[in-house]
């Protein structure tokens, strides 16, 4: 599985995150409100923002989203901790502009990420913050459910883990996109 083709349907395109989207990026991460409910409430923070995006690029499984209509960087979405043998992934580390919030870009970039794994996994979990309250609304509304919680190495229960199967249907609003792998 390449994880950072370029995918795109009606409303977005994902590519790779490459070193010079940073600025762009930053843009929109440099928004406080995006990250008040986030784990990384600092990530607005340019210095912590860094290294975040020094960890994405490295990653190489990190997208920009690219809204179609305006061409501008709204936002980032990841895959990552791909294990071929037991054919699952995870989606991750996305936020999206505030302007785009209570829209349909969310679905249609999860909708998009998941319609072209599920070529290759049957599983993917999704790792969200216990008091994203927005984010842990939006992964019922794509029919996640709850298989866990990730345990620190001192045993503190944290974040949920929601996994959405290929068997399972989920409602799929913007089934079409292209892949260019």
């Amino acid at each position: 599985m390449n994880l950072q083709p370029t995918l795109t349907n009606h409303l977005i395109t994902l590519r790779p995150l490459v070193e010079t989207d940073f600025d762009a990026l930053y843009n929109v991460a440099s928004d406080k409100l995006i990250w008040e409910q986030h784990p990384n409430n600092d990530r607005y923070q340019k210095s912590v923002f860094k290294e975040f995006f020094a960890i994405a690029l490295a990653s190489k499984g990190a997208f920009v989203i690219i809204d179609n209509k305006s061409n501008s960087i709204i936002g980032s979405s990841r895959y990552y901790e791909y294990d071929s043998e037991k054919k699952q992934l995870v989606i991750g580390y996305t936020f999206i502009a505030r302007s785009y919030w209570g829209t349909n870009y969310n679905r249609a970039l999860k909708e998009l990420m998941m319609n072209y794994a599920f070529q290759f996994v049957d599983v993917i979990h999704f790792h969200v913050g216990k008091t994203n309250f927005r984010s842990l609304k939006a992964m019922e509304k794509l029919g996640g459910e709850i298989i866990g919680h990730v345990v620190s190495t001192t045993g503190v229960v944290g974040n949920p883990i929601y996994e959405i199967k290929k068997e399972k249907k989920f409602n799929l609003q913007n089934s079409y996109f292209t892949a260019k792998t």
